[in-house]
């Protein structure tokens, strides 16, 4: 009897077997393509800001740091990725200009779906906030520069966490009689999504053990503030995405 033959004659002793080995196939196939269809449609989420935003002072800030925990939140249909960059300015004539950082460049190559930005806390060191008065004109840059982006992404901006009171020349007298409402202006003026962080965050001092920069459980308030915020936009968001 033939190689051939044989080959036949098993397969004919064992149609299961046969069976079997194209369902395990099929189900195979299957399960990449929906991995490509997934990675296809995820909603991508920029997060933009200084150190509190990069995890700054947080064990694991892979996992722990605000972005980190608002992916796990999230979930699979939305990826969220973290250009906190530590001392980071909105102002451009601020000692740490974020635009002129390698995250800005980042943040726009990977032409994100939505974009959080939580800048500002820097900016009230006596040395930036004397250049005060181009914050609403630099914001505005800002934003309309994301927006030019081939994604046209939804753009939010956030109200900083509060200081506890100040520290390294950040005070949150300047972050609530000043830097808010001009945020505030922003975002009327540039017709753009707002999100509290500063009142939700007051009142827990424990959650900052530098006075600036928020803990694990400080972060995953920041996390679940920002995720309402998302999923209650999401339709919002995949509509203009498509």
């Amino acid at each position: 009897m033939s190689r051939h033959t044989r080959s036949f004659t098993v397969f004919q002793k064992n149609p299961n077997k046969l069976h079997m080995n194209m369902k395990k196939n099929l189900f195979v196939l299957a399960g990449i393509m929906l991995l490509a269809v997934s990675a296809y449609s995820q909603i991508k989420v920029a997060c933009i800001g200084n150190s509190i935003t990069y995890g700054y002072g947080i064990q694991n800030r892979e996992v722990n740091s605000y972005p980190a925990q608002l992916q796990k939140m999230l979930g699979q249909e939305w990826e969220v990725k973290n250009f906190g960059v530590n001392g980071a300015t909105l102002l451009k004539q601020g000692d740490k200009p974020y635009v002129k950082q390698t995250s800005f460049e980042d943040a726009k190559s990977y032409i994100p779906d939505v974009i959080i930005i939580k800048l500002g806390t820097n900016d009230t060191k006596p040395g930036n906030w004397k250049f005060k008065e181009e914050f609403v004109s630099d914001y505005s840059a800002m934003i309309n520069e994301f927006r030019a982006l081939s994604s046209k992404p939804l753009v939010i901006l956030c109200f900083p966490v509060p200081a506890y009171p100040e520290r390294w020349g950040i005070r949150d007298s300047i972050i609530t009689v000043e830097l808010i409402p001009y945020i505030k202006k922003v975002a009327k003026q540039t017709k753009t999504e707002l999100i509290d962080l500063y009142k939700p965050l007051s009142n827990h001092a424990s959650w900052f053990p530098d006075k600036i920069h928020p803990n694990i459980e400080g972060a995953r308030k920041m996390a679940e503030i920002v995720s309402k915020k998302l999923l209650k936009l999401k339709k919002k968001i995949v509509k203009r995405n498509r």
